[in-house]
């Protein structure tokens, strides 16, 4: 099959498009033949060789964790799925930007997402509901979610707002529009964040905040809202422990890629999509995502 790999840490020179041997699902895996996979900023940051102290992968590496594809081999033990079925979900930290991915978690996904949107749906979803859980009930609550215009803030707002929050999100001046179509209150992030939430959220202020971006701001988060059990992020590793907040990891699970998908099939959740790339400019797509302020998601049609 052809995949894209790189055989040394380092920058986007690193990625090469070429031919490797197929991989084969194990026990309780399905394979798919790839239509799309996601772009996430944990493809390059591994990549890069920032993170091998903490995720170590062996080289050489195919990146990326989730994608969107139709069955074509299916491991022992799998049930409710069969040969041929469009499915979308997540593989290992790495594996996914190839012809045929290896998926240890998925779901089938409304048939009213394009493959695209499918794509950029399975880390972002199960990523932000592992967040949104940490906090739990959203009806009635009002949520600040710090970084709200990435792909897994995007997700996190119209996952929010489906289930009764109402959602204030911080982002650029130029997504702002973005966020207002999605159902959040837009607002800058930085300083004077809590005077503005002051005014937005008045009389009863911000109950709940989910931090996406790892911008420094959980001290500020927590000072907002009164209670670090109230905080939830799913970037800052740093200081989440130190700090007492809730560290929600994107875990590989099904039953949070059929929710995030129930929820796409009622009109509450459509992925969104900034750019899409080829697979022979892979390299583009990780300098894209490298440079931040993503409107949504980056992704690689295979």
């Amino acid at each position: 099959m052809r995949a894209v790999r790189y055989h040394e840490f380092g920058g986007v020179e690193m990625l090469v498009v070429e031919q490797v041997p197929d991989p084969h699902p194990g026990p309780g895996e399905i394979r798919v033949r790839v239509a799309a996979a996601g772009v996430n900023p944990i493809d390059w940051k591994v990549r890069s060789g920032a993170l091998r102290e903490v995720l170590p992968v062996e080289l050489p590496a195919v990146p990326g964790r989730d994608v969107v594809g139709v069955i074509d081999e299916i491991g022992e033990g799998v049930q409710g799925v069969s040969m041929g079925d469009r499915v979308f979900g997540l593989g290992g930290v790495t594996g996914a930007t190839a012809e045929l991915a290896v998926l240890s978690a998925w779901a089938h996904p409304p048939t009213t997402w394009t493959d695209e949107e499918a794509a950029g749906a399975g880390l972002a979803s199960v990523t932000a509901l592992g967040g949104l859980k940490a906090l739990g009930p959203l009806r009635g609550r009002t949520l600040l979610i710090e970084g709200a215009a990435g792909g897994v803030g995007s997700a996190a707002v119209e996952l929010a707002t489906a289930q009764g929050a109402t959602v204030i999100g911080t982002a650029g001046e130029r997504n702002h529009d973005f966020l207002t179509s999605l159902g959040a209150v837009p607002t800058t992030y930085g300083p004077g964040l809590a005077e503005r939430l002051a005014t937005l959220a008045a009389p009863t202020g911000v109950d709940l905040a989910l931090d996406t971006a790892a911008s420094g701001s959980l001290p500020d988060l927590i000072a907002i809202v009164g209670d670090p059990a109230r905080v939830a992020t799913i970037a800052d590793y740093t200081n989440a422990h130190r700090l007492g907040v809730h560290l929600a990891n994107a875990e590989n699970d099904s039953t949070l890629l059929s929710e995030a998908s129930e929820l796409g099939r009622q009109g509450h959740c459509t992925p969104r999509i900034e750019r899409t790339y080829p697979l022979e400019r892979i390299a583009e797509a990780h300098a894209h995502a490298e440079r931040g302020h993503t409107r949504g998601k980056i992704v690689v049609c295979v």
